[in-house]
């Protein structure tokens, strides 16, 4: 092997030694309650699809049927040749679905944060984040340049703390935070950081990529759940989770939506959402304005997993949400966890470093409506099997 490479292999070593290597599993099949992975029937615990709308009958039409008008891609990036009417069709719903002036979409959750970050500061700007905010929220800070303060996960007093500690040094700050924080499933003090912005002059950005089709009326998220409708400057938010596509949105005043397709750089760089794509969130959006059965079932199974399970001794944190992490402490023994889960027919990933802080290390646990009371059940016998295997609980 090459010289110059030889580091990756001890890398790779290291990992593999610490429990902390990530080994794929495969699909070969649809997202649903029931999934095969690597040729096992298993129990989906594992996946975003929190509605069940990935395999949804009339979710899979919408983009099969497009196909005929549009065909498969779209040939172009928005800004020359990509925009189609059913884009802006998706931006006007998607607007009104958030209850916003505007909205503008993206090829990902993680390519609108990259886009709003970087064209809302800069070099001489500073962005307050939650210390516990998700991946694209830390590499789209990093990409705009601006200079980033950490407060204390969900802290509003120490958010205040620190905008008034580094008051005079920026020429603008944004203020960002996960709405519902996707490893913990807790939900962030929105009101209280709106408070504390608004007072200091501060912009506030809120990703609610696990709040959308979650929380708020029908699922209309973490601005809904706290009536804040037309306060908080930027939400962003992804179509790959309770949407069950894939795609990004970001939402807002008129102003600022147009500002970020001036300068949102995946935007005018990088192709646009497929026409498919498009039209299956579009079903998506129809589905959730239609009735709030989906998400209503979402927590029924939620509340109904997550109470059996702290019956029978596991600790689920923090969560208010129907993301349920199940701690376990060290890596290898949630890999070892999870592997024996897969082998009584459940899938549940572990979760551990970097993904989650070293010491921390769990199963999360993705309900979802899919799921009926007998797959709920099933689940409850295997986690108390490997539970006691293990020595986990009693």
């Amino acid at each position: 092997m090459n010289n110059r490479l030889t580091w990756i292999q001890e890398e790779l070593d290291t990992l593999k030694s610490k429990g902390l290597y990530n080994r794929i599993r495969t699909l070969s099949s649809p997202q649903s309650a029931w999934l095969v992975v690597d040729g096992k029937r298993v129990l989906n615990f594992c996946s975003n699809n929190y509605l069940g709308l990935a395999n949804h009958p009339r979710v899979v039409a919408a983009a099969r049927d497009i196909l005929t008008k549009y065909g498969v891609g779209p040939g172009a990036v928005r800004s020359i040749a990509g925009t189609m009417d059913i884009h802006l069709e998706l931006e006007r719903r998607m607007a009104t679905f958030k209850g916003v002036e505007a909205a503008i979409t993206f090829q990902s959750g993680f390519c609108a944060n990259l886009a709003a970050i970087a064209a809302l500061v800069g070099k001489e700007d500073v962005i307050f984040s939650d210390e516990l905010n998700h991946a694209s929220i830390i590499d789209g800070s990093r990409l705009s340049g601006a200079r980033i303060v950490r407060f204390a996960h969900a802290d509003a007093a120490d958010l205040e703390r620190v905008i008034q500690e580094n008051k005079g040094t920026y020429r603008r700050a944004l203020a960002i935070s996960d709405g519902v924080f996707s490893m913990d499933g807790d939900i962030a003090p929105l009101d209280k950081l709106y408070e504390i912005t608004v007072a200091h002059d501060v912009m506030l950005l809120v990703d609610d990529a696990h709040g959308e089709g979650v929380i708020g009326k029908g699922g209309r998220g973490i601005v809904d759940h706290f009536g804040l409708h037309g306060k908080v400057d930027v939400e962003v938010g992804t179509f790959s989770k309770a949407f069950g596509v894939v795609g990004g949105v970001v939402a807002g005043s008129s102003q600022i939506v147009e500002w970020v397709r001036q300068r949102g750089r995946p935007f005018l760089f990088s192709s646009a959402v497929t026409p498919p794509d498009v039209a299956a969130v579009l079903a998506s959006v129809d589905l959730l304005e239609e009735s709030t059965e989906l998400v209503d079932l979402l927590w029924k199974n939620a509340n109904y997993f997550k109470q059996e399970m702290k019956t029978l001794g596991f600790n689920t944190g923090v969560s208010t949400t129907p993301i349920t992490p199940v701690m376990l402490g060290e890596a290898p023994l949630a890999q070892q966890f999870s592997r024996d889960l897969y082998e009584e027919g459940v899938f549940a990933m572990s979760l551990g470093f970097p993904t989650v802080p070293q010491g921390k290390a769990r199963i999360r646990v993705m309900i979802s409506a899919a799921h009926s009371k007998s797959d709920l059940d099933q689940a409850l016998e295997i986690f108390a099997r490997v539970g006691r295997k293990l020595g986990v609980i009693a």
